[in-house]
């Protein structure tokens, strides 16, 4: 996994827009060593849902014979596998298997892997979700309420599985029943990818838009398919240098507008690596949004 591209990144111009803040405790901003160099927990089991050594998923469980709460988990690394998979989820996914939640960690193609971008890249993320619905009763997990849960770029992917049902009807990503989605929870995500490709202090850089998409925004870009119909909770981190927090705050202006019930939490003295660190603030606030959106 090669991380290195996240660690290099010139520091994003913020805005002061947060709809509901909190304070962390203070302390250096976390690396990607930080994380990757602890102890890795591991999954109870994994799914291949094609051929391709990272068309597969990781299913973390918990204890006792269900029907357990299920979240649907997409990693970031910038759509590009050489970055990061599914694996750099693994410590958050352990936190809410430890919780009582069941994890479903999907892994996809990335635009450096042969058959990856567009449209590979969806039809991996899509075809990872809707294994879900063929896995439940093996692993006893309860589909009628999932909560999506999505990374940086993997932030993106889990909108955009939510909004699967919006797409275009000459789409070639669209089919008749996706998994159905109830609550979608973004962590530092990059949900506009017109926004993106334009924001050059952006840490994926412009030029991966291109490659993801081929100029394909209608059935791609997460605005082009609000109303997404559900709920949605944007975490990011005030000095995360990554992500721009202009992506966020524009995303959560044009879902707003479109009717969408989004809040945008806004987390102080943090990053982008403490979004999916367990013992961080930003992690207790997802943890906190994630299990409510369970009860409901």
């Amino acid at each position: 996994m090669h991380l290195r591209l996240f660690l290099t990144v010139a520091a994003a111009a913020l805005l002061g827009y947060a709809a509901i803040a909190i304070r962390p405790v203070d302390g250096p901003l976390l690396t990607w060593p930080d994380l990757i160099a602890r102890p890795r927990p591991h999954a109870d089991a994994t799914v291949s849902y094609g051929t391709d050594p990272y068309q597969k998923v990781d299913v973390w469980l918990p204890a006792g014979r269900g029907p357990h709460p299920v979240v649907l988990m997409v990693h970031g690394g910038c759509w590009t596998t050489s970055i990061a998979d599914r694996t750099l989820m693994d410590w958050i996914a352990a936190d809410l298997r430890s919780a009582g939640v069941a994890v479903w960690n999907i892994d996809y193609r990335g635009v450096d892997r042969p058959g990856g971008g567009y449209p590979g890249t969806f039809q991996d993320a899509a075809a990872a979700a809707d294994a879900l619905t063929a896995s439940a009763a093996r692993f006893h997990l309860d589909t009628g309420h999932v909560v999506a849960v999505g990374h940086s770029a993997g932030g993106h992917l889990a909108l955009w599985l939510a909004g699967r049902k919006r797409l275009p009807a000459d789409s070639p990503l669209r089919i008749a029943q996706p998994l159905p989605i109830a609550h979608v929870i973004s962590l530092g995500g990059l949900p506009d990818l017109e926004a993106t490709a334009a924001a050059h202090d952006n840490g994926c850089g412009t030029e991966v838009i291109a490659q993801l998409t081929a100029g394909h925004f209608a059935d791609t870009s997460v605005p082009r398919l609000l109303p997404l119909g559900i709920a949605q909770d944007l975490v990011n981190g005030g000095e995360d240098r990554i992500i721009p927090m202009r992506l966020a705050t524009g995303y959560v202006a044009q879902a707003r507008a479109a009717g969408d019930r989004v809040t945008l939490h806004t987390v102080a003295h943090t990053g982008h690596v403490e979004l999916i660190a367990p013992e961080t603030a930003a992690w207790a606030e997802a943890k906190r949004l994630i299990l409510a959106a369970l009860r409901r």
